[in-house]
């Protein structure tokens, strides 16, 4: 179970707005940009959210990969983001890749600033 797993939480992002409200937009450059480094997916669901008191829905979203996952939350209403990018490194060391698609989505959302992490999964055994 040897693995990567990055989340960032994005803050007042300067995107065009509809990068938080349009589901179908947002997929499909989700998955050019996963396609752009090299991870495939298995099976996705971007689900548009409703309006709230605040404002428009967001989306929420989960793309499923061999053994891993990549999830997005988006609150127009606060203009943010949450991102999780988790891939499995067995068999192939997946980690670049990983990195390589954080960025590409943080830098999508245009955030004025952003809380991320990192943890490597399982052991070296």
């Amino acid at each position: 179970m040897k693995g990567l797993h990055l989340t960032a939480d994005l803050y007042r992002c300067r995107c065009e707005p509809a990068w938080l409200t349009d589901a179908e937009r947002l997929a499909a450059w989700c998955l050019a940009a996963m396609d752009a480094v090299g991870l495939e997916a298995v099976n996705r669901l971007f689900h548009p959210l409703p309006a709230t008191p605040e404002g428009p829905g967001g989306v929420t979203a989960t793309v499923l990969l061999a053994g891993s996952h990549i999830c997005l939350h988006t609150w127009p209403a606060e203009r943010g983001v949450t991102i999780d990018v988790s891939v499995s490194n067995v068999g192939a060391d997946q980690s670049a890749k990983a990195r390589g698609l954080m960025e590409a989505l943080v830098n999508r959302f245009q955030p004025e600033w952003t809380e991320r992490r990192s943890l490597d999964r399982g052991d070296e055994s």
